[in-house]
C-alpha cells in the first residue's frame, strides 16, 4: 500500500475547496457551502474579510520577516492593544495554540524555579480537555487518542474531573498550576469549566498556584466577550490564545501577568516566526473589527438567536437532539444514540452546511463572529431539513 503525498493524519472529507467569501466557501466548479465551522473557530470574520485582506497585502509589499532580533511596528502595536484589552501585562507571540500552551507550561515551571520552588512543577488538568499536539500538550490532554504510541509522556500533569472538590484533592506540595479551558471545544462544547472559574481562582490564591487558561478556541470574541474568563468575573495569571486571533493567518500568543512574564528572561524561550510583521498586521486588523464598539454585543445577539433556533429544533426532534450546548457562537448539538455526530456532519455537508464533530457525540457549530441573521436562518433550515430526513 502506497502512502498518500499528504500524510493521512486527518480524516478529510471528500471535498476540495477553492475560495471563500464571508460565511461561504466554494469549490472550483461553483458548489456553494455555508461555513459554520470557520476553520474550527479560526476564521473569526469569515473568509477574505476586506479589512484583513487589505492589511495583509499592504504589509506583504512592505516587510515579511526580520527575526525577533528586531522590532516591527505591527508587533509593538498589537502587543500594546492586547495588554490594554486583557488582564495581561506582557504577551509572547508564536504561531499556534499548541505553541502557546507549550510556552505556558514552560512559564509555569520557570516561575516557580525563579522563586526558589523548583519542586513545584505539576499542573492539574481536566477530563474532556484538549490542549494541542506537541509532547507537552498531549501530556496535558492525557487522552489515549492523543497519547497512544508517543510514550513515555512528559511528567507533571494530574487529570481530574471538572469538579472543585476533585481539584482540591489533587493538590500536592508539587502542584504549580491549574490549566483549564473555560469552554471545552474538542471535549464537547461544555461550559462546566466556566462555572467553576471563580472557585479555581480563589483556590489558586489560597494555595499559591497559577491559574492558566486555554482560550485557544473560546477566546477573541467567540463567546461574546473578548475572552471567556470575563464571564466569570475573574482573571487568570496566564492564558493561551490563537485561532481567531489571526483571523485565518497563523498567530498564537501567551498572555501573562508581570510576575509570570518576568520569570522568562532573555534567551529562556523563543520562536523563529512568532510575531512576524505579516501575522501581527493581520492580528491588528482583527482587533480593529472585534474591538469596535457594538461588535461583541452583536455576537451575543446572534448567539441568542442561533441558540434559540437550535433549542426549537431540539424540541422538534427530541429523539435525536439531547441538548444544545455552548456559549456565544461556540455551540453544539449533543445527539442521542443511535445517531452519530460524524454521520450527521456528513449529512449536513451533503446539504451544503459545514460543521464538524466534537466529543460526547456533539455536532460543533461555529459560525463567523460577523454572521448575519439571514445566514443563521439558512443554517437552521439546513439543520432542520437534515434532522427531518434522519427522523424519517
Amino acid at each position: 500500500m502506497t502512502i498518500a503525498p499528504i500524510l493521512p493524519v486527518y480524516a478529510r472529507a471528500d471535498l476540495t475547496l477553492d475560495h471563500g467569501r464571508g460565511a461561504y466557501v466554494f469549490t472550483k466548479n461553483g458548489d456553494k457551502y455555508l461555513d459554520f465551522l470557520s476553520g474550527i473557530a479560526v476564521n473569526a470574520l469569515g473568509h477574505c474579510h476586506p479589512h484583513l485582506v487589505e492589511a495583509l497585502t499592504k504589509k506583504a509589499k512592505e516587510l515579511w520577516h526580520v527575526s525577533n532580533i528586531f522590532y516591527s511596528e505591527p508587533l509593538k502595536k498589537l502587543s500594546d492593544r492586547l495588554v490594554e484589552n486583557s488582564f495581561a501585562d506582557t504577551v509572547f507571540f508564536c504561531n499556534s495554540g499548541t505553541e502557546a500552551i507549550e510556552a505556558g507550561i514552560k512559564a509555569v515551571r520557570k516561575f516557580f524555579d525563579e522563586n526558589g520552588q523548583p519542586e513545584k512543577y505539576r499542573i492539574i488538568t481536566f477530563e474532556g480537555a484538549f490542549h494541542g499536539r506537541t509532547m507537552g500538550a498531549i501530556a496535558a490532554t492525557g487522552t489515549p487518542k492523543t497519547t497512544e504510541g508517543f510514550g513515555p509522556l512528559l511528567d507533571g500533569f494530574d487529570k481530574v474531573p471538572v469538579d472543585i472538590e476533585a481539584v482540591k484533592k489533587a493538590i500536592t506540595p508539587q502542584t504549580a498550576a491549574i490549566l483549564i479551558e473555560p469552554v471545552q471545544g474538542e471535549g464537547g462544547i461544555s461550559v462546566d469549566p466556566l462555572k467553576i472559574l471563580p472557585e479555581l481562582r480563589k483556590l489558586c490564591d489560597e494555595k499559591g498556584l497559577l491559574l492558566f487558561l486555554d482560550e485557544v478556541q473560546c477566546g477573541v470574541g467567540r463567546t461574546g466577550k473578548f475572552f471567556a474568563y470575563e464571564w466569570a468575573g475573574v482573571e487568570p495569571d496566564l492564558l493561551s490564545s490563537a485561532k481567531g486571533l489571526g483571523g485565518g493567518f497563523p498567530l498564537g500568543a501567551l498572555f501573562m501577568k508581570e510576575k509570570v512574564g518576568k520569570a522568562l528572561k532573555t534567551g529562556s524561550h523563543g520562536t523563529t516566526f512568532g510575531g512576524n510583521p505579516l501575522a501581527t498586521a493581520v492580528g491588528n486588523a482583527v482587533l480593529d473589527v472585534v474591538l469596535e464598539k457594538g461588535f461583541l454585543d452583536n455576537v451575543q445577539k446572534m448567539s441568542e438567536k442561533l441558540k434559540a433556533a437550535l433549542e426549537s429544533l431540539q424540541n422538534k426532534y427530541p429523539a435525536i437532539v439531547d441538548e444544545v450546548r455552548g456559549k456565544g457562537l461556540l455551540l453544539g448539538l449533543k445527539l442521542k444514540a443511535p445517531y452519530e455526530n460524524l454521520k450527521v456532519v456528513d449529512k449536513l455537508r451533503e446539504n451544503k452546511l459545514l460543521t464538524n464533530g466534537a466529543g460526547q457525540n456533539v455536532v460543533r457549530i461555529i459560525p463567523p463572529l460577523n454572521v448575519t441573521e439571514a445566514e443563521i436562518e439558512e443554517a437552521v433550515e439546513i439543520i432542520d431539513k437534515t434532522l427531518k430526513t434522519l427522523s424519517a
